[in-house]
């Protein structure tokens, strides 16, 4: 399975910016993975924003991010998408799209998945919030 997230650039404070990452790979199924959206800081560990699974129609948020980011995927295309809004300073990182297959549903194994791991990720897409 491969990822591949595209979408991110140089935003002001209160802006948007919609993410996509494209999935290819013999077999994938979006029933059987967790898709999440990771990112990074600088200076600072990988944490998870948003998941989302086909298989119970669930998605997961974390708290620095409810209200104003949303998750969402589109499986003709094969493709997931983070639709950002409002966004702050501190939502600056590098984001990285990742998979798993599982048969948990986002909202049980994206709380846990920095413990259990994803197993294929993409290259990162740079977003920095500046004015």
């Amino acid at each position: 399975v491969q990822l591949q997230a595209s979408g991110g650039g140089l935003v002001q404070p209160g802006g948007s910016l919609r993410l996509s990452c494209s999935i290819s790979g013999s077999g994938f199924s979006f029933d059987d993975y967790v898709i999440g959206w990771f990112r990074q800081a600088p200076g600072q560990e990988r944490e998870v924003s948003s998941c989302i699974s086909s298989s119970d129609r669930s998605t997961y948020y974390t708290d620095s991010v409810k209200g104003r980011f949303t998750i969402s995927s589109d499986h003709a295309k094969n493709t997931v998408y983070l639709q950002m809004n409002n966004l702050r300073p501190d939502d600056t990182a590098v984001y990285f799209c990742a998979a798993k297959l599982t048969r948990y549903g986002s909202k049980w194994y994206c709380p846990r998945a920095h413990s259990f791991g994803m197993q294929y990720w993409g290259k990162g897409t740079q977003v920095t919030v500046s004015s």
